[in-house]
């Protein structure tokens, strides 16, 4: 059987063929979308990443049977087509949980200590400290938004910072909480007393726009936000208008709101000839992108050697545990657990 390797890279190849992997893989460049399906319609495994996988897309294969998507996100798949359809789907849980949770920390970093302005300064042999005076970590109150296992290892770094952890999250884990003197608090309670706020929730309905603007209202003068979960998490109309209060004092984004257009390269016409609410997403995202207080990668976190290698080795084991008809693990039900 084979597996239709979608978005496929060099880098991608070369980790796939570390695992030692003998299945039979047809390799296929770019994002898989209704026009380049081609001739991969009879295809009944496909692997994917960040491919928009609805139901149109999805209806184009008349045999598939599984999708192994190489994330642990799947909001980007219908589940409710494939649930319909019998198609498996399943994704690599908490495979980049340190990765992603260093990334806050290093994303919180370079807020607080100024290092991007820092680093641009002094490559102009301009050592003055004018406007970069930075604050600590020790004492500040850390709210984690969404307590799975990532939110919780960001919750094990801050306390080796010194900082007051509380978390949110709808199933607490109260030995856990104890063990690592963390509190947990209804949301808004949480954006209270927070001085830093990091997001972990998935991007499903029921979470889109969980900061909002009144939720920023609730907030201290001068928080700090970082969302390395889903772009719509966070209101980025809101948060604008947060920072030009002074309400956010400086914002580090793993992610953006409809990030796979802002990274098409569209020419002016077809941007143009978009929805007027598609065109107010992306040019609040380029306001984004060139805020001075604010920090924006490309959706990196999870980006290390330890973390491909597991995202990677944990994919192959879906795929051939699939295949060989052995019970699976990482199935996605219809909705995907924190």
């Amino acid at each position: 059987m084979k597996v239709y390797f979608f978005e496929s890279s060099p880098l991608i190849k070369t980790a796939w063929q570390s695992t030692g992997s003998l299945l039979d893989t047809v390799w296929v460049e770019g994002m898989l979308t209704l026009a380049s399906v081609g001739n991969h319609t009879d295809a009944e495994i496909i692997c994917t990443d960040m491919s928009i996988l609805d139901a149109t897309c999805l209806s184009a294969f008349k045999r598939l049977k599984l999708i192994a998507v190489r994330a642990t996100g799947v909001d980007n798949v219908d589940l409710e087509y494939c649930h319909e359809k019998g198609i498996t789907v399943c994704n690599v849980p908490a495979y980049a949980r340190t990765a992603v949770a260093e990334h806050v920390f290093a994303l919180l970093l370079a807020l607080g200590r100024h290092v991007v302005e820092a680093s641009r300064r002094t490559r102009r042999l301009d050592f003055s400290w004018t406007d970069i005076q930075g604050f600590e970590l020790f004492a500040k109150t850390l709210a984690v938004v969404g307590a799975g296992a990532i939110g919780r290892r960001v919750a094990e770094i801050a306390k080796g910072f010194g900082m007051v952890v509380v978390a949110v999250d709808s199933f607490p884990d109260e030995p856990w909480a104890t063990a690592n003197k963390v509190s947990y608090l209804p949301l808004d309670d949480a954006l209270r007393r927070a001085d830093v706020v990091s997001l972990h929730v998935p991007g499903i309905p029921e979470t889109r726009h969980l900061i909002s603007a009144e939720r920023f209202e609730l907030m201290k003068k001068g928080v700090v936000i970082i969302n390395t979960s889903r772009g719509d998490v966070l209101d980025a109309q809101a948060l604008l208008g947060a920072l030009t209060s002074g309400k956010v004092a400086g914002a580090g984004l793993d992610v953006l709101p409809e990030e796979n257009d802002l990274m098409a390269e569209y020419t002016r016409l077809e941007f143009l000839n978009r929805s007027r609410a598609d065109c107010a997403t992306q040019l609040t995202n380029h306001l984004l992108l060139q805020h001075p207080r604010v920090l924006v990668t490309p959706h990196c976190a999870f980006f290390t050697k330890e973390a491909a290698a597991r995202l990677m080795q944990i994919t192959v084991d879906n795929i051939t545990a699939f295949i060989k008809g052995d019970d699976l693990i990482n199935v996605v039900q219809k909705e995907l657990p924190e």
